[in-house]
């Protein structure tokens, strides 16, 4: 049996559920900020992200792959933080997408 696979391994010394966790912040602060940026499409979304998201990265075994889900909603999230002028989400947001996605 070969060992279980981990596709993130290459990104050494970068933490990338970290970043992830940084998105989904400046997300939750913007919906905070600025309710009605929560739209039908970001009810869903956040609906796949566990509320305990920070501690469910340190879990050995990850159900929700929240890193996943922001790499591969990258652009309707930048969409959201452009036309919001979210900078801070803006800023995290190329952070790990440079770094992680």
């Amino acid at each position: 049996m070969s060992p279980e696979k981990d596709r993130y391994v290459t990104f050494s010394n970068i933490d990338c559920y970290e970043n992830a966790a940084c998105v989904l912040d400046a997300m939750n602060d913007l919906f905070t900020l600025k309710p009605e940026s929560k739209n039908k499409l970001w009810i869903k979304f956040m609906e796949k992200i566990p509320q305990n998201y920070r501690k469910e990265f340190t879990k050995p075994k990850i159900v929700h792959d929240t890193l996943y889900l922001a790499c591969a909603n990258v652009f309707n999230i930048s969409d959201l933080f452009e036309d919001y002028d979210f900078d801070k989400g803006i800023d995290v947001l190329d952070q790990i997408e440079l770094e992680c996605c």
